[in-house]
């Protein structure tokens, strides 16, 4: 991975130039393009630069993705469309864009989807974000035998809590200082740890990889005691509604 040449996307084209310039700065190769991840056309656009820059597309990160909370019963269509065209919709199209070219160069690669612990369990108000991370991961798994045979590795990455904006950005878009997931700072794992994480399981072609360690946990206790998860998540929402209120919530 190292001395790899990125093209690197964000909507906002001041946090791409940014993110560019910090790569730049450690003498890496990069080239922003802002756009919406989730447009085929500037999907094609991103793939045509990578290769008319560098030749070749080795890697490819279907890291695009938002989360619009809202309670089932109120949820609105005009949210459900875009959180399915971002995480769903883009992470399609750009694994496939990326693998056309791979197996046009015959020389294999990695794509690399971006799902998250919600894709193996449940949370409030997060109903329509869990179902696109769900079918991320089937997405990758059906891709696994489909695309092997072009010598294109296919990585699920399963991220728990780690430190980001993702939190501070509302359902329209606007950011905050506050973290709205309002999980503690304890819990979430720094981004270079994450980031090194990512990048061994690339390097070594890992089926999947669940990032943090109490994603970890909290994924196995899921598939093997779903009743023990629930009741610690009830337990934690209780202690939220005190912590709120000063007082004790039954």
């Amino acid at each position: 991975m190292q001395g790899a040449r990125l093209v690197l996307n964000d909507i906002e084209e001041s946090l791409a130039r940014e993110a560019a310039d910090a790569i730049r700065t450690s003498k890496g190769v990069c080239i922003p393009m802002a756009g919406d991840a989730s447009d085929r056309e500037f999907i094609q656009a991103m793939v045509d630069t990578a290769v008319s820059e560098f030749g070749t597309i080795d890697i490819a990160v279907a890291n695009a993705g938002i989360t619009l909370f809202g309670d089932f019963f109120e949820y609105q269509p005009e949210d459900f469309n875009r959180v399915m065209q971002v995480n769903l919709a883009g992470s399609f199209f750009l694994a496939q864009r990326a693998a056309q070219q791979m197996k046009n160069q015959g020389t294999g690669g990695s794509i690399l989807f971006m799902s998250s612990v919600t894709g193996h369990q449940a949370h409030k108000n997060l109903s329509a974000y869990g179902m696109s991370k769900f079918a991320v991961r089937a997405l990758a798994e059906a891709l696994h035998d489909e695309v092997a045979s072009e010598g294109v590795a296919v990585t699920l990455l399963s991220p728990g809590f780690v430190v980001s904006d993702i939190g501070r950005v509302d359902n329209q878009g606007q950011r905050h200082e506050d973290d709205a997931s309002r999980a503690p700072a304890w819990i979430r794992m720094p981004t270079d740890e994450a980031a090194r994480q990512i990048v061994a399981a690339i390097e070594t072609r890992r089926r999947e990889a669940i990032i943090t360690t109490h994603g970890r946990v909290g994924v196995f206790l899921y598939r093997h005691a779903p009743w023990l998860v629930q009741a610690a998540v009830r337990a934690s929402r209780r202690r939220s509604k005190r912590s709120e209120t000063g007082g004790t919530a039954s």
